[in-house]
């Protein structure tokens, strides 16, 4: 209740004090930097745990690992098509013409295969944990793991086990703490974010907006809520327990900020064990971005079809496989998502000039699709 005051309270704010909200933006940034550095302990302590729960039987794990790439890359390849099929059913690009500029830089995102292999392996786990790149994390802490499973002295092992488990409870404990300042930290976001942008950008570019946010409805209802049904899900049970980390995924546009909480009440709401939960979601950061992906599919196409760039569906379905590679790991922090879309519009040769007209709004949809993926992130480890 003291976050969804603090939502109404910044939104006022924003509105009545423009000038006043930007200017307290920093108490906003404050409360994602105290998430942040919670997030490499949290995800390494956790993942390494829940791995090496497992003991000597490695078969488990990786048919545990195996499970969740599929179901990531099943429910995320139908979101990108389902933003597909909207944005061209839509057409919420057409009318808006902008016209190229050719002074503008072309985007820098060149795509390599090298460029996306060592996205996942980093140079040190110290460099990776300094910066907040979750997917080089999951990778060190699962080679870790493994190594951990290996070492023959169950004596030895435990010891190690041990402390990671004591390390994961205390940070569950720390992040308590930090939740007393989400209020605070959320209001000051929204009344900035508000106070930048304007209520009268939202309504400008409402078609956008709207398309975006009724497709990430239509996903929630014609492929989680169907999931949930398969799986036997209690339904009202999954959206009680949930609707803590998706409000504060929503407000904070980022999902570091609900990762804690979401894995606290998967375990004692749902009742998933630990050593799911532990698994599933950190790897489920990095490679179950649903909202992310739906959403990149959706602007890409707004971008070509407001700069007048013809895409057949050939292209489309290029574009479509291009998103389903790098949209995994993407960072979980705020407008990291704008970063790869940047990059497939320069892979496929659609002006980078529409970028600016989202990016006034890209911060009311970055909300919407990161409240998705957290969303989407607790459904798979149920």
């Amino acid at each position: 209740m003291w976050i969804i005051l603090g939502l109404v309270l910044g939104i006022v704010v924003g509105h009545t004090a423009p000038s006043f909200a930007v200017k307290i933006k920093p108490l906003a940034d404050a409360f994602l930097r105290m998430i942040s550095s919670l997030v490499t302990p949290l995800i390494f302590s956790t993942l390494v745990v829940g791995i090496a729960a497992h003991g000597d039987d490695l078969v488990t794990v990786g048919r545990l690992a195996v499970k969740a790439l599929i179901y990531f890359e099943i429910v995320s390849t139908l979101a990108i098509l389902l933003g597909l099929l909207m944005v061209n059913a839509v057409k919420p690009g057409r009318g808006t013409h902008i016209q190229p500029n050719d002074n503008v830089p072309a985007t820098n995102g060149t795509i390599t295969w090298d460029g996306e292999l060592f996205k996942i392996i980093p140079k040190s786990f110290f460099q990776a944990a300094a910066d907040g790149e979750v997917l080089q994390i999951v990778f060190c802490a699962l080679m870790f793991a493994i190594g951990l499973c290996r070492v023959p002295s169950r004596p030895v092992r435990q010891v190690m086990i041990s402390f990671l488990h004591s390390l994961s409870e205390t940070m569950f404990k720390v992040t308590g703490l930090v939740m007393n300042y989400a209020p605070i930290g959320i209001g000051c976001s929204i009344a900035a974010t508000v106070g930048k942008n304007g209520l009268k950008v939202l309504i400008s570019l409402g078609k956008l907006v709207g398309t975006l946010y009724g497709t990430l409805a239509i996903f929630i209802i014609v492929v989680l809520i169907p999931v949930m049904l398969i799986a036997k899900i209690p339904i009202k049970l999954f959206f009680k327990t949930v609707w803590q980390p998706f409000l504060l995924a929503f407000t904070t546009a980022s999902s570091e900020s609900a990762l804690p909480k979401a894995m606290e009440n998967l375990e004692q709401q749902m009742g998933i064990p630990k050593k799911i939960v532990g698994f599933v979601i950190p790897t489920g950061y990095s490679f179950n971005l649903d909202g992310t992906s739906l959403y990149l599919s959706l602007a890409a196409i707004f971008c070509a079809q407001a700069t007048n760039t013809h895409l057949p569906v050939g292209k489309q379905i290029v574009l479509m496989l291009t998103l389903m590679l790098t949209s995994k790991g993407v960072a979980a922090i705020p407008r990291a998502s704008f970063v790869v879309l940047a990059a497939a519009l320069g892979n496929f040769d659609i002006p980078s000039d529409a970028l600016s007209l989202i990016l006034g709004v890209d911060a009311f949809m970055d909300m919407a699709r990161t409240g998705v993926n957290v969303m989407g992130n607790c459904l798979a480890a149920c």
